[in-house]
Formats: C-alpha cells, sequence, structure tokens
C-alpha cells in the first residue's frame, strides 16, 4: 500500500509497510499515482504523455521499479497474520493511572470528568489505597522491571501530601522487587509551589501541565469555581517550571474546541512563551455541546494544521523550533510495530484505578460502571472485559486495516470509540480524519528539515 499526498509544496510518498518515505518530483509523483490505482505501464504512459516525455515518464518508471525492488515501495504487509500471535500473548500491567484526587479547583467547561467527579462522588485517595495499588502493580507486572504511574485527577496536587508519601514508599519497595517506578504528574497549576517543583524534578519522569494557550482562550473555557479567569494565575509558574526541567520532560497540554478553530495561534502563543514542549488536542465531546468538533470543522482545522507544520519547520531553521506532541513521529526507532499495531493496552497493560480503589480499563472509562474490572485488593474480577480490550487493534477495525496511518495511529482510542459508536473496537470517524492530516503534516516537516534548504 502506497500513500501520496502533496503538502506545503512537497510531493510525498509513504509505502505504508515498510515506512519509507520518498520526496519526490511531479513526474514521479504521477506514476505512482497510476500505478497505486492499479494502471499497467501501458495505461499509464498513454494517460501521462500529455504532461511528460516519453523519456521522463519511462525514467520515473525505472526509479519506481528500482525502489520496488529494495523493498521501499508497495511492500507487502507481512503483520496482519503475525499480530494475532502478539496479541495472544499473556500481558502484564505495566503503568497506572492513579485518580489521587477526584476534586478540582478549575470548573473546565469541557471537563469529561465533571469537574472531578467522574460521575460519582468527590473523593481524595487515601495514602492506604495508593499504597494497595502499588501492591497490586508490582505483583501483577510479571518480569517487566519498568512501571509508569500517573497522579491524575481532578488535580492531584489537592492531596499533594498523598502524592509524596506515595512516591516515597514506591522508591522503598523497588530495590526489594527488582522494579523501576516512573512518576508522572498532569496539574492546572492553581497550587502549583516551589516545594511542589521541586519535589518534581527530584522524582517525576515528565510533567504535564494544563494550558490552552491565549489568555481570552483558556480564560473561557478553564474558569476558577467562582468564574475568575485562570490563565494569570499560572503562565508564569509554567513558564518557571518549564525552565527548571531544562525544558525538557514536560508538557503543556491544551484543549481546542469548536470556540477556537484558530488553534495553531494558541500553539504559537504557548511557543512564544518559551514552552518547547507543546500539545494541544482536539475536544471529544458529544454533538450537543456548543463547544463539539462539528465535520463541518475539518476543513479549517485541516487548514490550521497546515499552518502549524509549515510555521514550525520555519521556526526550526531559524533555531528556535519546537516540539508539537501529535507530529512527532519516530520514523527509525519507537514502539515495536506489533506495538503500535495492537494500541495503547487499556484494559490490559495500563489500567485507572478511582480513589476508593476500583480498576477501570483507563481514565476515560471511570465511572462507567459496566466497565469496572475489579480492584486494587481483590484484582481483574471481570477478565472478559480485558479479553475484549485486548482484542482491540488495527486489523480488528476494517476501517484500520486498510488505513495509511495505521502504523502510527494504532488505531485510535478506545473510550472514544465507544462513546461515539457503542463499541469499543470501533473508530471516532472525526478523530480519524484529524488523526491523518496530523501524520500527513509530520512526514512533511520530516521531509522540511531533511531537505536543508
Amino acid at each position: 500500500m502506497v500513500h501520496l499526498f502533496k503538502n506545503n509544496g512537497y510531493n510525498i510518498v509513504l509505502d505504508v509497510n515498510s515506512s519509507a518515505v520518498h520526496v519526490v518530483d511531479d513526474v514521479v509523483y504521477d506514476v505512482l499515482d497510476e500505478m497505486n490505482r492499479g494502471a499497467d505501464k501501458e495505461e499509464l504512459e498513454k494517460k501521462l504523455a500529455g504532461n511528460y516525455s516519453a523519456d521522463e515518464i519511462r525514467e520515473a518508471e525505472e526509479e519506481c521499479d528500482e525502489l520496488k525492488e529494495q523493498g521501499m515501495l508497495f511492500t507487502e504487509d507481512i503483520y496482519r497474520d503475525a499480530v494475532d500471535q502478539y496479541q495472544n500473548r499473556p500481558t502484564v500491567v505495566k503503568a497506572l493511572c492513579l485518580h489521587i484526587a477526584h476534586d478540582c479547583n478549575l470548573a473546565c467547561r469541557y471537563c469529561f470528568a465533571g469537574e472531578g467527579e467522574y460521575h460519582g462522588r468527590r473523593a481524595l485517595m487515601s495514602y492506604e489505597t495508593g499504597k494497595e495499588a502499588l501492591d497490586f502493580l508490582v505483583k501483577n507486572s510479571g518480569n517487566r522491571r519498568n512501571l509508569e504511574v500517573d497522579f491524575f485527577g481532578g488535580e492531584p496536587t489537592l492531596n499533594w501530601e498523598v502524592v509524596e508519601e506515595l512516591v516515597r514508599y514506591g522508591r522503598s519497595i523497588e530495590k526489594k522487587y527488582n522494579k523501576n517506578f516512573r512518576f508522572t504528574l498532569t496539574t492546572n497549576g492553581i497550587l502549583l509551589n516551589d516545594e511542589i517543583m521541586e519535589f518534581c524534578n527530584r522524582e517525576m519522569g515528565n510533567v504535564v501541565l494544563s494550558l490552552d494557550g491565549r489568555k481570552e482562550v483558556h480564560d473561557y473555557m478553564r474558569p476558577l469555581r467562582g468564574g475568575q479567569g485562570s490563565y494569570d494565575r499560572i503562565v508564569s509558574k509554567f513558564q518557571k517550571f518549564a525552565d527548571s526541567r531544562n525544558q525538557e520532560k514536560y508538557y503543556v497540554r491544551g484543549t481546542f474546541t469548536h470556540h477556537n478553530l484558530d488553534f495553531a495561534k494558541d500553539v504559537l502563543h504557548m511557543a512564544d512563551l518559551g514552552f518547547r514542549q507543546i500539545s494541544i488536542e482536539p475536544v471529544v465531546a458529544p454533538p450537543t455541546e456548543d463547544y463539539a468538533i462539528r465535520e463541518e470543522d475539518l476543513p479549517t482545522i485541516m487548514e490550521q494544521y497546515d499552518i502549524l507544520a509549515a510555521e514550525m519547520v520555519k521556526r526550526a531553521k531559524e533555531g528556535r523550533g519546537f516540539n508539537f506532541f501529535h507530529f512527532m513521529i519516530d520514523l527509525t526507532g519507537g514502539p515495536c510495530v506489533y506495538k503500535r499495531l495492537s494500541g495503547c493496552g487499556s484494559g490490559t497493560e495500563y489500567l485507572a484505578v478511582t480513589p476508593w480503589g476500583d480498576l477501570y480499563p483507563c481514565h476515560q472509562f471511570v465511572g462507567t460502571e459496566d466497565f469496572c474490572l475489579g480492584n486494587v485488593r481483590d484484582g481483574i474480577l471481570r477478565p472478559d472485559i480485558c479479553a475484549e480490550f485486548k482484542k482491540c487493534g488495527v486489523y480488528s477495525r476494517k476501517d484500520c486495516s486498510e488505513c495509511f496511518s495505521r502504523f502510527f495511529c494504532s488505531g485510535g482510542c478506545a473510550a472514544n470509540s465507544y462513546n461515539f459508536t457503542g463499541q469499543i473496537n470501533d473508530v471516532y470517524k472525526i478523530g480519524c480524519a484529524m488523526q491523518k492530516k496530523r501524520v500527513e503534516c509530520a512526514l512533511m516537516i520530516k521531509a522540511a528539515l531533511a531537505d536543508g534548504k
């Protein structure tokens, strides 16, 4: 399978099964386009004769044939059958999302967690429950040494003392069980102070800082409980925090909605504030919400991704580049291909834990009782649900199995699929469209920066 597209002046060809990327001239692009449609050489030569000379067409054909022989064009899919063996292997739990606080000091308009309540009740996780969660993770992690724990909410700093105690407990058992904990934190920054920053810089492998971009955008969507804006309360602290981490191992992470479809301006605003690790993701909300992304928004969103990608190339060549999470594609390393094809691991390798210790497939399923898997004391009580999540992957979704971005996307989010289709193993089509565009922009950036011009 070959995917061809044009972006910011580049003709780009992706050979899907080998992940080989080619930047080509117009004649090679058009020849490959005809080949991709199934045309034989006689047909494509006849069709392209009005645009190119016979020698140009033949030379392009020879280049394409050579790349095919080298395994860089029209390669076969060798993973479709083998992925079943990967998915049928025994799995272990390697990561927990600890809902350390089902409470929040903000009232974000788009919050899927209902201002931290997750459709349930406000609660703070006790040290005892958190300790049981870490013990559960160690017990169910098999021979895996590196384990991940994300302190999540609501707002985790509302329960900061327990966060510190759990990190200390985790460190105290690492040597005994031959484990290494990588702790992370997601925070809105309202309670952030020097003490918390110092602790995080010592103990947290990554920190996610919630910021939606421009002041007017952020304040509208992320107000305090009293309705006041929160932008001025957090930005300077986030800047200090990012600098204290040498502009590494953190993200400022925002959400764009129907109300700020010009979100490229928000990304660039954050870059202008000095942040170098940035993520802004589309809101996922039912169409009844006024801020929800709609199908008719997609042309504007695609244009914004193109604008952002072009500006990122420009800034990188000027020596003031930054990373945008959704444009970060690793063509040479990253997760093994089988892991990429099997998805994020929700419900199997990755679980969420409520303040009272219940287990869910991920943070977005918390509060949906049909997906409660068990608890940290008794373990997994619904292995049948885990088995269904284990089946999720690229080749179990028809749309994904035929998609050019499958090796980069991993089939999308099971929670989004469930919320929009009622099935965990389907696709959220608006999300799919945006993901495909992000992959194209990411490949264009790679091509432009390799170009050297």
